[in-house]
């Protein structure tokens, strides 16, 4: 965690740990996701096909489709 400063132009600097740890370097573009009183930055897929896949991975059982296709 750490603290930045809002400038007097609505601007905040990322520090180094930060902008290393996203993997972003000046000119890429970042998510910003407000949740009530924080932001959270996430770094911007190329593709967003990629980012979701198998995202929903684990959500349903094994036999799910099974059962689904018994109750009709």
């Amino acid at each position: 965690m750490r603290e930045v400063k809002l400038s007097t132009k609505n601007q905040i600097l990322i520090p180094r740990e930060i902008r290393e740890a996203l993997g972003v370097k000046a000119g890429d573009k970042l998510l910003a996701v407000p949740r009530r009183d924080i932001v959270i930055l996430l770094r911007r897929p190329k593709k967003y096909s990629q980012a979701i896949t198998g995202i929903g991975k684990g959500l349903y059982g094994p036999d799910y489709l099974a059962q689904e296709r018994e109750s009709w």
